[in-house]
């Protein structure tokens, strides 16, 4: 069996795994590539928000052309976003009125999103409860507007560069990891697209793989 964050922390080795998580910090480069190929990445690597953090667990890719599901498809403004800032920037956008959604800019060979769905609790555990109002780890961060409440991200963090900055940024796992994906959760348009991926096995997503398209071995 693969060791993975999932296992490490269900041991009790949350210290070690988020000390072993300080060997790097994910440079721009990582983002100027295209949103699948950094949504799969992402899986396993530590999002470092201020004093919280937490292994992503969850992801979803969102491509500027031909995917209907992203707001680039319908929304002059984001398309604009796309144009002004870098690779690696955050966008942060009001989910219905009700909830706050953390994306990262992917701009290289192909442009768009990659929406940050869940994440397993690493580091600002007990702020996180205090935040959130809950007590199991489980529900803190799984879900995009649950994490953003447990780590306090609002409209005030868009087009923040998550490339420059120690406290706020993605960090390279360390450990191998096995990386399912499925359809997105959630959408009407596009919604065959299997471009959703999680942790498998993780019990910190928001919600279980219906039909697994794959499973991946993550990128070195």
């Amino acid at each position: 069996m693969r060791n993975h964050p999932s296992a490490l922390l269900q041991t009790g080795k949350v210290n070690q795994l988020a000390a072993g998580m300080e060997r790097g910090e994910m440079g721009r480069d990582f983002f100027q590539r295209d949103p699948l190929s950094c949504a799969r990445d992402l899986i396993g690597c530590e999002l470092i928000w201020n004093s919280c953090g937490g292994v992503i667990v969850e992801t979803e890719a969102y491509n500027a052309i031909g995917d209907e599901a992203c707001h680039c498809f319908v929304r002059p403004s984001v398309r604009a976003f796309v144009e002004r800032n870098h690779a690696g920037a955050a966008y942060v956008y009001f989910n219905y009125g009700v909830h706050w959604m953390l994306n990262v800019l992917v701009k290289g060979r192909e442009n768009g999103f990659v929406l940050i769905r869940a994440l397993e609790p690493t580091r600002g555990i007990a702020l996180m409860r205090k935040r959130r109002g809950v007590i199991d780890a489980r529900q803190l961060c799984s879900g995009p507007g649950k994490l953003t409440q447990a780590l306090a991200i609002t409209g005030r963090h868009d087009e923040m560069d998550l490339c420059s900055n120690e406290n706020y940024c993605f960090r390279k796992p360390v450990a191998s990891i096995d990386v399912v994906a499925d359809e997105r959760i959630g959408i009407r348009r596009s919604a065959h697209l299997p471009w959703r991926f999680t942790l498998s096995d993780s019990v910190h997503v928001s919600r279980r793989v219906r039909s697994a398209r794959a499973q991946l071995p993550a990128a070195p």
